[in-house]
């Protein structure tokens, strides 16, 4: 959510900030700016809309200036325009920041009691002008900043610039992601960045250190001095990435979006080659995990949006393959709904970033209670990573689409192997059946490419289901999930009022809502329940309601039922399903977006990474 990039450099920096702000662009903005110094003097350009507005702006108005901080911004505190957009200033300083201040309201009423006026309606403006006021009274920048910092409650990221300080550039974090990265140096004079994410600087560095909860650190061309949250001087390791790891095109495709899903074979195969003994045929993870799941009671598992609806399939495979018991909690609600947690039992949590603020908050709560904490997650150097007891990557590579799809299916991946581990662990799977299920997994690659293949039948069905006000998702089993998850997809990226339901709730209430307008996407694999869901197909039939159908083509024909559309899968074993069918409802939420003309990869109201509540 939001993007912060900041440089200290040799030469002019506002072409560097807009190429690192475009980088961070997959995190979700309705305004972008930059501030920096010229001659000393602090100079903004600051747009509403897509970071091409701000680049026109420059166009007209260039800045100069070695120094200069940038961020995109996704609206939390007062209306996405020009004037509540970042960086935010005064006479003294300016200001980028991601996160919500929670207690802004009694800090701007203090700040106005000393006669300080407001240009905005963003809780942002008050680190500005409390900071400035600090100045006023004769403290130093980086004392002043030191000196509020503990004022501010909730979650941020801050990266400030100061007046007359044309070698000085400060940042913050407390529960928001914040990294440094090392430039080169010559005769002596380095260059040196602050970023939201590693993906910010990659062009820049191979060499980034990231803060850690609480840190403060002053930037300069000389180095970084990182102080913690109690004022000590402290270091934090340098790690070195890739560049071109980091580097992010669309390839042959219209929309990031489009090339991540046809991406899924190679990453998935990517994510099972580091979890499979294919000579044994058997599950081996790379890395002992410090708790033992024969002894467990129960896991819990907290995620956010797509997350949870892997969490939620997860679920069925670890009560299913090795009898463990789960409860699973939308990370919003367990962070503050207190569950009783047994240290013999362990929460997973899962997260495309590793920084979702609510999932993050959830981890912590499980370790305060004495738990063991296992993390999925794709970024293996970020918080929640670097937090849990122990982590099982993802290898899904960087995902720039708002609407996660490789980053899903690679997480199913995961969890599957982690309940077949489990399994074995725990004397409910034999050794033939792992075996099975190993061969199974290692088909799922190749079913996904073959999945992919029905794209341009689903783009002809996509044209259909765009002319819908509502749209009805239904499955049973694991399918239920993928229902769930289709249905977010389409109102993720198309807008289209849409639900996910259990197959066997239908006549609890939703059939109300059945009739010749509401197309009805069945997820229906031929599996043991597959009967139970061809008669809520004919309970849908039976009251003119459009069925689509996602299942194979034994599943087809025995359901005789005449449909809107079908869309024939590969065969499968029923437990790798839900990974294969993630490919046609990702495809028909993508292709109804297109055909709609929205914007797929940056749909409004929603960020990539939500790191603030």
């Amino acid at each position: 959510m939001c993007g912060i990039v900041g440089i200290v450099g040799r030469a002019f920096v506002a072409d560097h900030l807009i190429e690192a702000l475009r980088r961070l662009e997959y995190r979700g903005y309705d305004s972008a700016g930059i501030a920096t110094l010229e001659r000393g003097r602090l100079v903004r350009r600051r747009a509403e809309g897509k970071l091409a507005n701000l680049a026109m702006s420059l166009r007209d108005e260039p800045l100069g200036g070695s120094i200069g901080i940038g961020h995109t911004r996704w609206a939390t505190h007062g209306r996405p325009n020009e004037t509540n957009a970042h960086p935010h200033a005064t006479a003294r300083l300016a200001v980028v920041h991601n996160g919500i201040i929670e207690n802004f309201r009694e800090l701007k009423a203090e700040l106005q009691g000393f006669g300080i006026r407001f240009e905005s309606e963003t809780d942002t403006e008050v680190v500005a002008q409390l900071v400035s006021r600090e100045m006023d009274q004769g403290l130093g920048p980086e004392e002043a900043v030191a000196a509020c910092l503990p004022r501010l409650h909730g979650a941020f990221a801050l990266g400030f610039i100061f007046s007359g300080y044309d070698d000085l550039l400060v940042g913050a974090r407390h529960g928001a992601p914040l990294a440094i990265g090392f430039g080169e140096v010559e005769a002596g004079i380095g260059e040196i960045y602050l970023g939201s994410d590693a993906l910010a600087l990659a062009p820049f560095t191979e060499e980034i250190t990231y803060l850690e909860e609480g840190d403060w650190a002053v930037l300069s061309r000389a180095g970084a001095v990182i102080h913690d949250i109690d004022g000590g001087l402290v270091e934090r390791p340098r790690q070195r990435i890739v560049a071109q790891a980091y580097q992010v095109e669309k390839g042959n495709h219209r929309h990031f979006m489009a090339k991540e899903i046809h991406e899924q074979p190679e990453v998935v195969g990517r994510t099972l080659a580091h979890y499979v003994d294919l000579a044994r045929s058997r599950i081996a993870l790379p890395d002992a995990l410090p708790f033992e799941f024969a002894r467990l009671s129960r896991l819990s598992i907290a995620a956010c949006g797509t997350a949870y609806y892997a969490g939620l399939v997860a679920k069925y495979w670890f009560e299913t393959l090795a009898r463990l018991p789960v409860e699973i909690d939308v990370a919003s609600e367990a962070r503050y709904r207190e569950p009783p947690l047994d240290r013999d039992g362990l929460t997973l949590v899962i997260s495309q970033s590793g920084e979702t603020a609510d999932t993050l908050a959830s981890l912590r709560y499980a370790k305060a209670q004495g738990q063991h904490t296992l993390a999925v997650v794709n970024v293996p150097t970020s918080t929640i990573a670097r937090e849990a007891s122990a982590i099982v990557p993802t290898l899904a590579g960087p995902e720039i689409g708002v609407a996660s799809t490789k980053a899903f299916s690679c997480q199913l991946t995961v969890l599957l192997c982690l309940a077949i581990v489990a399994g074995r662990a725990r004397g409910t799977l034999s050794a033939e059946r792992e075996r099975e299920l190993v061969d199974a997994l290692i088909t799922v690659p190749g079913l996904m490419a073959e999945a992919t293949k029905r794209e341009g039948e689903i783009e002809v069905l996509a044209r259909e289901v765009s002319k819908a006000r509502d749209v009805l998702y239904l499955g049973r089993g694991t399918s239920y999930p993928m229902a769930l998850e289709g249905a977010l997809k389409l109102k993720e990226i198309s807008y289209i009022h849409a639900e996910g339901y259990a197959a066997g709730e239908l006549k609890h209430g939703p059939i109300a809502l059945i009739d010749e307008s509401v197309p009805v996407i069945v997820i229906a694999p031929h599996d043991a329940i597959f009967e139970k869901t061809v008669s809520n197909m004919q309970e849908v039939a039976a009251r003119g309601g459009r069925i689509i159908l996602i299942g194979d083509a034994k599943g087809a024909a025995a359901a005789g039922l005449e449909t809107l559309a079908t869309v024939t899968m590969p065969d499968c074993d029923a437990v790798v399903a839900p990974i294969v069918y993630a490919v046609p409802i990702q495809l028909i939420a993508y292709h109804t977006a297109v055909f709609m003309g929205k914007d797929v990869d940056q749909p409004r109201n929603l960020a990539k990474s939500v790191t603030v509540e």
